[in-house]
């Protein structure tokens, strides 16, 4: 019945700079973008393999409450060939990662950072 994950909606507090961060330093691609003038916000469909990252802008959008540990959606993980470049890739933009670290029942590393607004994301070794 259920398949795969479609898509994930994120809302942004600065639409361009979260757009900016999630297509050029991330390098997901832009499907399509479209100005909702009813309600005042952009929507962005970007993609990540063969599933998509909804990003909207929306007035005043309220700040998340806790981190990471507010109900709802923990974190975003995406999935990568080599940790070195990532984190590489990331540094070179001047996005802070966590230490690197070995999750204990995969062995597979993994390590954290965060978007623009602040959102808990994972890169995680495949």
């Amino acid at each position: 019945m259920f398949n795969c994950v479609h898509h994930i909606a994120i809302i942004a507090s600065d639409y361009q700079k979260s757009r900016a961060f999630y297509t050029e330093i991330l390098g997901l691609e832009i499907i399509r973008e479209v100005w909702r003038a009813q309600r005042q916000s952009w929507k962005c469909d970007i993609a990540i393999g063969e599933t998509q990252i909804e990003l909207f802008s929306f007035p005043t959008p309220p700040s998340r409450p806790t981190q990471p540990e507010a109900a709802g959606l923990r974190h975003l993980a995406f999935g990568v060939e080599s940790m070195q470049d990532a984190v590489e890739h990331l540094k070179r933009n001047n996005v802070t990662c966590e230490p690197v670290r070995t999750d204990p029942y995969t062995g597979k590393l993994y390590t954290f950072f965060c978007d623009p607004d602040g959102l808990p994301l994972e890169l995680y070794q495949r």
